[in-house]
């Protein structure tokens, strides 16, 4: 899927600032909106805000007015790519006129892209980052507990007051040698049911709902397939641990990895919370379905569980993954192949 923006700008229309440099993308007319400042428009304490804003996003297409591009004052730098190039060159951007802070105005995915591109733009110099959640699952946004009303205004007064988590990125870089950056990975099953969640949103169930409905179809799609069904079949994955050496393959059901510390609508499925890249990779056919399933998004692990062929892992190290029918990273199908999987250096992101 590519990049899900429109080009617009924020005060269009207006004229720009006589002498303010505008900056271009390689393709397309997406660019940074130079807009009028009064020599009081930002107290100098206040920090210089950049929005990335999809206007694609589930709430922004809705027209509310409290998300339409994070409700950004005139004093910020707002703009809305069309495309990767685009983006890099925003933010590109946003790093030569001094962004001390980035709000992203999107789901899952616009943060995933953001995340992406940053690092090759600033190094390892990325300002603070705040989310908007105005996209169909915004599960990190739940994690770092933002409200859907928040604002850019209000993430740059939380700025100000100090208030400040990190969260470590799943690092995944391929054979081409690029790196994405996402916090919900999965691969065989999962996959299946991230086409299953895109149906759901079809006909209008988003956020937690989608996710019930999802996790619902899947299990059934499961217990009622024959024995030479895909669901039941899985995929064979080897695993190659960058630490120590080791490798071994599986016939994995499902493979499902994320370093958020809270997931949609209560759900546990990695077990207990820990600091690092947590794993859960279900054997194929999976067992005992019908009873695991709840013990497993109730949080539950070990036991008779891994007897069975649920086996959790906490702050899993660098590993390489052959993965036949590819992978999903917060939303986004990738296509198979080797990749290396880690838990990536941390980002800092602004909280209320």
């Amino acid at each position: 899927m590519n990049f899900s923006f429109k080009t617009a700008a924020l005060a269009r229309g207006r004229a720009p600032v006589a002498g303010a440099p505008t900056i271009k993308a390689p393709r397309g007319d997406a660019q940074i909106v130079p807009f009028p400042r009064a020599p009081s428009a930002r107290a100098p304490e206040l920090a210089q805000v950049g929005v990335i804003s999809n206007p694609r996003s589930r709430r922004n297409r809705q027209g509310n007015p409290v998300h339409r591009r994070a409700g950004a004052t005139r004093d910020m730098l707002v703009v809305e790519p069309a495309t990767q190039e685009e983006l890099s060159a925003a933010l590109a951007g946003f790093e030569a006129r001094g962004v001390e802070l980035i709000v992203v105005d999107g789901g899952d995915g616009t943060v995933r892209d953001v995340l992406t591109a940053a690092p090759r733009v600033f190094g390892g110099r990325v300002p603070p980052i705040a989310v908007i959640p105005s996209g169909k699952t915004n599960a990190l946004a739940l994690d770092l507990g933002i409200p859907w009303d928040w604002s850019a205004g209000a993430a740059r007064q939380a700025l100000a007051a100090g208030h400040l988590a990190t969260r470590q990125p799943i690092e995944i870089t391929g054979e081409d040698g690029l790196t994405h950056r996402g916090f919900l990975f999965g691969a065989s099953g999962f996959t299946r049911a991230t086409d299953l969640a895109q149906r759901t949103h079809d006909i209008g169930a988003f956020g937690g709902v989608a996710v019930g409905l999802s996790v619902a179809g899947a299990v059934l799609q499961t217990m009622f397939a024959g024995a030479n069904n895909a669901w039941r079949a899985g995929e064979r994955v080897r695993v190659a641990n960058l630490t120590d050496g080791s490798e071994s393959t599986h016939d994995l059901y499902l493979l499902l990895g994320s370093t958020l510390r809270r997931l949609p609508i209560g759900l546990r499925p990695l077990g207990a919370a820990a600091e690092g890249l947590n794993i859960l990779a279900v054997e194929a056919p999976p067992r005992l379905l019908p009873v695991a399933v709840p013990a497993i998004l109730a949080g539950r692990e070990g036991g008779w569980l891994a007897r069975a062929g649920y086996h959790h892992r906490h702050d899993v190290p660098p590993s390489r993954l052959t993965l036949p029918g590819g992978f999903v990273l917060d939303g986004e199908r990738y296509a198979g192949g080797d990749y290396i999987v880690r838990a990536g250096d941390p980002v800092t992101f602004v909280t209320p």
